[in-house]
């Protein structure tokens, strides 16, 4: 027999995700992933040894500070490509003056490069995936009316689904790290959680690299942080596929709904320093682990605090959409 209270509605909503099989299915393609992105990186480790017959982290990272250098000396590179260049440049001479590897062997260092470089398209394509159908399935299913006629206020049915999501967020983001790690550590070494790892890189307003808030961390705080900035982009993509689930009764148009989303972010985060208002948009602010690395941002005035701001406002207005519209609107 169905349970009315909250935690038993939440349980409702697990068994039925449970029952689709979708978390195992985003289980084996992070599996896949994880180890096309592993064995890359080994291919990676085994031409460095032919090329420069060492893996010493200090001559790796002169000649990627080289490259840089004969990357910016060379005519017609566009000012948003230089200022990358130019603070990456800087960042990488930061850490050799200072004696710390930036890219400390091991596992624990994969795991943040899979965060930061699946930030933006491969963790919210897989809680879409598992969460897309959330309301939309219940149309498909037909159980949309059974489920409504339940003596239970339609706002309450709504929540469990919304802490669904982000329980199944929190459940991939713990997968994500338990298969990095598992899967890179075999190839890179379990070692290297205490590594130190720097973080407060600045670009003043006038373009100049500072110094002043930088300092070490190590490698198990900065995961923990990362995580967590993942932790929240992955929960505000889920609120718009539970909002978007509600508005539109077909998953598959869902889906492309918020593949389209997805997609369109990528697309204007290369235009978007053009379009200075595009800062308010949900994608241009998904990538917030570039603020703990030091990059620019895509739009100058963007921060880690008017990121979380921004992604905080559309979390709140789309919750507010979906649940104005399930309470208040025909469902059938």
């Amino acid at each position: 027999m169905s349970n009315p209270n909250m935690i038993g509605l939440i349980h409702n909503e697990v068994m039925k995700m449970a029952s689709k099989r979708r978390f195992m299915v985003v289980v084996a393609i992070l599996i896949v992933l994880v180890s096309m992105f592993t064995y890359a990186q080994y291919r990676e480790i085994q031409e460095k040894i032919e090329k420069q017959g060492t893996l010493d982290w200090r001559v790796d990272l002169q000649q990627e500070i080289v490259d840089r250098q004969n990357r910016l000396a060379s005519s017609g590179i566009q000012d948003e490509a230089r200022q990358f260049l130019e603070l990456d440049l800087k960042q990488k001479q930061y850490y050799l003056d200072n004696d710390i590897n930036p890219n400390y062997p091991g596992a624990p260092t994969f795991i943040r490069i899979f965060f930061s470089q699946g930030l933006t398209l491969v963790l919210p394509l897989l809680i879409i995936i598992i969460m897309a159908d959330v309301v939309s399935g219940e149309y498909n299913d037909g159980t949309i009316k059974t489920l409504l006629s339940r003596p239970v206020k339609r706002w309450k049915i709504l929540m469990a689904k919304w802490l669904t999501v982000l329980l199944y967020t929190s459940m991939l983001m713990a997968a994500t790290v338990v298969v990095c790690y598992g899967i890179s550590g075999i190839v890179l070494g379990y070692d290297g959680w205490t590594a130190p790892i720097l973080t407060g890189f600045q670009v003043s307003p006038s373009g100049e690299f500072s110094t002043t808030y930088i300092h070490t961390l190590p490698m198990w705080e900065y995961l923990l942080m990362s995580v967590g900035l993942a932790w929240v982009v992955t929960a505000t993509v889920g609120t718009i596929s539970l909002m978007i689930s509600v508005l539109v009764k077909n998953t598959a148009t869902g889906i492309g709904a918020m593949m389209a989303v997805l997609i369109a972010g990528t697309l204007l985060s290369s235009i978007g320093s053009s379009w200075t208002s595009s800062k308010y948009l949900v994608n241009l602010n998904f990538d917030l682990i570039n603020y703990l690395e030091g990059q620019a941002p895509p739009i100058e005035g963007m921060s880690l605090p008017f990121s979380l701001t921004v992604l905080g406002l559309w979390t709140a207005a789309c919750l507010a959409i979906a649940f104005w519209n399930f309470t208040q609107k025909d469902m059938y």
